[in-house]
């Protein structure tokens, strides 16, 4: 019986560019956080349907918004998109306080409730207060996780910087930070009723 050999040869097929991000590396840096937070200012509305005569409402409008920087570095295949700079703000910017219509504005009801909604306001904005250490440590431990992009095209470089951003606000530290920040924000509002003994609204009614 005749064996016949069979050679088997196997081609490693490497994509070009494959190694790119990794000739990147060298320019990472040290990422610069500025933190801000926003002017707010708050608005008194009374909606012409019925609310409850005794409580009033506030809505409060938050925004994080997150500008980054990059660096370009032109290398020999390409362009490598690295994270200089974030600049973020983070914090409210309105406040919308409702109060019933039954309320006459500057009566002794109308203005106990909206102290009373004051104090929901203060609650908020201390909050932001509060976390502001541990969210600007959260975002330079998202942005310093962020490795540069390479790009072979200089039309690319705005969807890589774009791309920067995105990872920035999906790291799981930034997104850790805003869930303990909005749990704190339902903790402090409840203090705030429960605080609140009725007396102030009461004497309205002797």
């Amino acid at each position: 019986m005749k064996f016949v050999k069979i050679l088997c040869f196997f081609v490693l097929f490497i994509p070009i560019g494959a190694f790119a991000d990794d000739d990147c590396l060298p320019y990472k840096l040290t990422p610069k956080i500025t933190l801000d937070t926003p002017q707010w200012s708050k608005e008194v509305v009374q909606p012409l349907r019925h609310m409850d005569l005794l409580h009033g409402n506030v809505v409060a409008t938050m925004v994080d918004n997150y500008d980054v920087v990059a660096d370009i570095t032109n290398i020999e295949d390409g362009y490598c998109v690295a994270l200089k700079n974030v600049f973020a703000t983070v914090g409210y910017t309105d406040f919308l306080v409702q109060i019933d219509i039954r309320h006459k504005p500057n009566t002794c009801t109308y203005n106990a409730i909206l102290g009373h909604e004051d104090e929901h306001i203060r609650a908020y904005l201390s909050v932001i207060d509060d976390f502001k250490k541990e969210l600007k440590d959260s975002i330079y431990s998202a942005a310093d996780s962020i490795t540069p992009i390479f790009v072979r095209n200089q039309s690319d470089i705005d969807a890589a910087i774009d791309e920067l951003n995105a990872e920035l606000q999906a790291h799981p530290d930034l997104i850790l930070v805003k869930q303990k920040i909005k749990a704190a924000e339902e903790i402090r509002n409840k203090r705030v009723d429960q605080h609140d003994t009725g007396e102030t609204l009461r004497k309205c009614f002797q």
